[in-house]
């Protein structure tokens, strides 16, 4: 069975996130469309959001469509002080730059992928320490034959 391109976009998108953090140590859990668990690993946790589709513009003879998605990257990070998670937090949002910006196709799946500035929460869950998140949005360009669902 062959994936729609959103589906091939939003899953390359994370196969490259969960590529450019792996060297950390420890390295972040990785995750898509998971509600976020009130235990944050050491690491750091990443939850790829699939968003939605922005704009499509119909392109004429042949019949295609230039797609504009955005999807949500959520970073969230514990830490014992406040500097330590903005720390850990920094680095993860680097390292999601770099990984992004060193494959903009995410390995041929779309045609551009562009990250846009984060904005930032300090989350609190009952009983658990507290914790630093951001939201990035990733618009992921692409174009597809014949109608927008393909």
């Amino acid at each position: 069975m062959s994936m729609s391109m959103r589906e091939n976009a939003l899953a390359a998108l994370h196969s490259r996130l969960t590529t450019s953090m792996a060297s950390r140590s420890p390295p972040p859990i990785v995750l898509r469309g998971e509600t976020t668990p009130q235990r944050i690993p050491q690491g750091g946790l990443v939850v790829l959001r699939d968003g939605e589709t922005v704009e499509e513009t119909a392109i004429l003879s042949p019949l295609t469509y230039a797609i504009e998605h955005r999807a949500e990257i959520e970073v969230t990070v514990a830490g014992a002080t406040p500097a330590a998670r903005n720390a850990l937090l920094d680095a993860l949002l680097v390292d999601i730059a770099a990984g992004i910006a060193s494959n903009r196709t995410l390995g041929g799946a779309v045609e551009w992928a562009a990250p846009g500035a984060p904005t930032f929460d300090d989350v609190e869950f009952e009983g658990a320490a507290p914790a630093r998140a951001a939201s990035i949005p990733v618009t992921l360009f692409y174009t597809v034959a014949g109608s927008p669902l393909a």
